[in-house]
């Protein structure tokens, strides 16, 4: 059971959304203006929020910054609900901290599966908090990375991009991979996002950026030795006889 807001103005279908999360058995909260939405989500702390991307006062792209930047409210999930399916617009969701993203007309047991998803990735066990590499520590709980002790600000999906890496290390991730499970958007679609992200990131992290490698033609991996393999290339052949 889990504590749903949903922000959107619907006119179409008032309550009916609510009606379903409830009897999915969860608690259901309601807005229908974005300053409402971040009225509640400060008030009733939700496990999730349910943003529709067009609302009479204020841009839902607006609603999920000021979400993120109230520390009250940075860590709950989003899912983004738009009319729009175009890459543009997935892309832009989550740059800003979206968790998901639905397209409407939505099938509700589709987006009922979708929030049970987002709320397990957001529950992570108390031992996978806390994540160290050399000089790189990662606060999954608390969204802080440090370098060597000092801070790194990353964005919402730098960060998502950084764990999703550090979490599977050492196995390589395609960039399609990558694609569907940071950005949510189709592996197919062909863009530059993935490797000018990974660029950034690496920028960021500075010295700890080097534990991220590029596999040719493939995509990334996340190695904790990532000298090994050169060393092992450029190992010294034995003499000949």
């Amino acid at each position: 059971m889990a504590r749903v807001l949903v922000i959107e103005d619907d006119p179409d279908r008032p309550g009916a959304l609510e009606d379903n999360l409830v009897q999915a058995g969860h608690h259901a909260f309601a807005a229908s203006t974005g300053k409402a939405g971040l009225k509640i989500a400060r008030e009733v702390q939700p496990d999730v929020v349910l943003l529709d991307l067009v609302l009479p006062d204020m841009p839902g792209t607006s609603v999920a910054k000021e979400l993120r930047r109230d520390p009250a409210t940075q860590q709950i999930p989003i899912i983004m609900v738009t009319a729009k399916a175009d890459e543009i617009d997935r892309v832009v969701g989550f740059e800003i901290g979206a968790a998901d993203f639905v397209v409407k007309p939505f099938n509700v047991r589709e987006l009922l599966l979708r929030i049970e998803a987002v709320l397990r990735r957001s529950s992570r066990p108390p031992d996978q908090q806390i994540l160290n590499v050399g000089e790189l520590r990662v606060d999954c709980q608390a969204h802080r990375v440090t370098v060597n002790a000092a801070e790194i600000s990353l964005a919402a999906l730098e960060f998502k991009l950084l764990v999703t890496l550090i979490e599977r290390r050492d196995h390589v991730q395609a960039r399609g991979t990558l694609l569907n499970d940071v950005w949510g958007v189709a592996p197919e679609v062909t863009t530059r996002t993935v490797d000018t992200h990974v660029k950034r990131l690496r920028d960021k992290l500075g010295s700890a950026g080097r534990f991220i490698q590029t596999v040719r033609g493939v995509g990334y991996r996340f190695s904790e030795d990532p000298g090994g393999e050169q060393r092992s290339r450029s190992k010294p052949r034995s003499p000949r006889l």
